[in-house]
């Protein structure tokens, strides 16, 4: 249970900030920035919540960033090979397989792509991109990490499909992909040369 009651506490002033377990790092330790790149994840997830018309896919995107609270827990509290008396919260592999099914659903609307999308079309799915980047940037954070210390494998495996999530579901905000903006490769150089 969560039970805040005072915002600031000063003890974080000296630099560092203390872990789900108690223990104090450096705020620009690798486990912080894994978790403070999902919690500006899901920041984004609510600019566009704010700015998408209101629709199916709002409730979609409110439960992710539940799911996303959860993978922020899971990257707070550090592995241990003795649990304590109260199990930490860790994120499963039944939450990667609801993203999986999202994104079968919501790509049957789509045909197949013929180029790489270039990030904008309507403004939630400009959105959506966006937070698309910021999901590969809080991955690779989460990848970091693992490198150090020993994390659960589902935190990566459920940022990696939820970033494919956010693309497929930026294209179906694109009029089922129908209104997105496909890269030209060497477009202007080819017209550079056109006009030189």
């Amino acid at each position: 249970m969560v039970f805040l009651s005072r915002i600031y506490t000063k003890s974080g002033d000296q630099g560092e900030t203390g872990l789900g377990d108690g223990t104090r790092v450096a705020k620009d330790h690798p486990r912080v920035a894994a978790y403070g790149g999902v919690d500006e994840l899901n920041a984004v997830l609510g600019l566009f919540l704010a700015h998408a018309p209101a629709g199916e896919h709002g409730e979609l995107v409110r439960d992710i960033q539940n799911d996303l609270f959860d993978v922020g827990a899971d990257l707070c509290v550090p592995e241990k090979a003795e649990p304590g008396p109260h199990p930490p919260l860790r994120v499963t592999a039944g939450q990667v397989t609801r993203l999986e099914a999202a994104i079968d659903r919501l790509n049957e609307r789509l045909t197949p792509l013929r180029s790489f999308v270039l990030p904008g079309g309507s403004v939630a799915a400009a959105w959506c991109h966006l937070a698309r980047t910021v999901c590969r940037r809080a991955e690779r954070d989460a990848v970091t990490l693992g490198r150090e210390e020993t994390i659960n494998p589902q935190v990566v495996i459920y940022l990696n499909r939820l970033s494919d999530l956010l693309f497929v579901l930026a294209r179906v905000l694109n009029d089922d992909g129908k209104g997105d903006v496909l890269w030209v490769p060497g477009k202007t150089s080819t017209m550079m040369k056109e006009e030189g």
